[in-house]
C-alpha cells in the first residue's frame, strides 16, 4: 500500500477509538498482531490485544485521540497524539507517539510511547 494509504488506515484507527467499539478496533489488525504498550510487556495475537483494550477501557465510555501529527515511511506511519479518555467518575489525557507498521493494510505491530508517571498522577 501507498504511504498515504497507510496514513489513512492509521487515521481511521484513531478516530474509531471514539466509538468505543473493541471488534472494530480489533479489525484493524492482523492475527498475529503485536501490541506493546511500552510501559507494560507487549502482547501478541488478537485475544491478547483485546484484553489490554478492555483492560484499558475499563473505566471509560470513549476515548478521543487528536492525531497532532503523522508521517509515513513504507509501512511504518508514526503519530504524535493527544488520547483522551472519558468516564462517568474521570477524564485522563495523555500525550502520546506511536508507531504502527503495517502488512497488506493492517497492523502488525503497535507500539506507543508515553509518559507513565502523567498517566499515573491522574489516575490517582
Amino acid at each position: 500500500m501507498s504511504e498515504a494509504e497507510n496514513i489513512d488506515i492509521i487515521n481511521r484507527f484513531c478516530a474509531d477509538w471514539a466509538g468505543a467499539d473493541i471488534p472494530k478496533i480489533l479489525d484493524y489488525f492482523t492475527d498475529d498482531a503485536v501490541y506493546h504498550n511500552m510501559p507494560i510487556q507487549p502482547v501478541q495475537g488478537k485475544d491478547a490485544i483485546r484484553g489490554m483494550i478492555e483492560q484499558f477501557m475499563a473505566p471509560f465510555e470513549k476515548a478521543d485521540w487528536q492525531v497532532k501529527h503523522i508521517a509515513a515511511a513504507g509501512d511504518v506511519v508514526l503519530t504524535e497524539r493527544v488520547d483522551r479518555f472519558m468516564g462517568p467518575d474521570k477524564n485522563m489525557s495523555l500525550q502520546v507517539m506511536g508507531v504502527f507498521d503495517l502488512t497488506n493494510g493492517k497492523i502488525s505491530a503497535w507500539r506507543d510511547y508515553f509518559d507513565l508517571a502523567e498517566w499515573m498522577r491522574q489516575a490517582s
